[in-house]
């Protein structure tokens, strides 16, 4: 420092100290445009399971694609005609009630017999039998 004015310990720290502060104030203001992002990493919760639920896990769940959703409308406009077309009147009810198939409800056997008047193990023979003929029907036609 020789040519420069003699300059006393103590304001090159009160200088020193308000530069850092400045520097830091500078830090916290600019990192607080980034607090409103959103990151896939992020965790948003926990599962039943105790896992980290992510952003990129809902967002991947949330929409089938577009050919398997056309698949799919295929795949159920064909069941519901080798339903009406292989199934008995009864047979048809207990696989409409059991899979919800009208409303979106599914029953258990037990309520599906109680509704129908008949035994539980009836209706698990009787869903039994609709499942292979309809597995027939359908793989025929596949």
């Amino acid at each position: 420092m020789s040519g420069s004015l003699p300059v006393h310990p103590m304001m090159t720290m009160c200088y020193l100290s308000l530069i850092i502060a400045n520097e830091i104030l500078m830090y916290i203001r600019s990192s607080k445009k980034y607090t409103s992002d959103v990151y896939l990493q992020d965790t948003i919760g926990i599962d039943r399971e105790g896992n980290e639920v992510r952003v990129e896990d809902k967002l991947a769940d949330e929409k089938d694609s577009i050919d398997e959703q056309v698949d799919l409308k295929i795949r159920i406009k064909r069941l519901c005609g080798a339903i009406t077309k292989v199934l008995h009147n009864r047979e048809r009810d207990v696989i409409t009630l059991r899979y919800g198939l009208q409303d979106g409800d599914e029953m258990t056997q037990r309520e599906i017999a109680q509704l129908l008047g008949i035994s539980r193990s009836y209706v698990s023979r009787i869903e039994k039998k609709a499942l292979m003929k309809l597995g027939r029907e359908i793989g025929d036609n596949a």
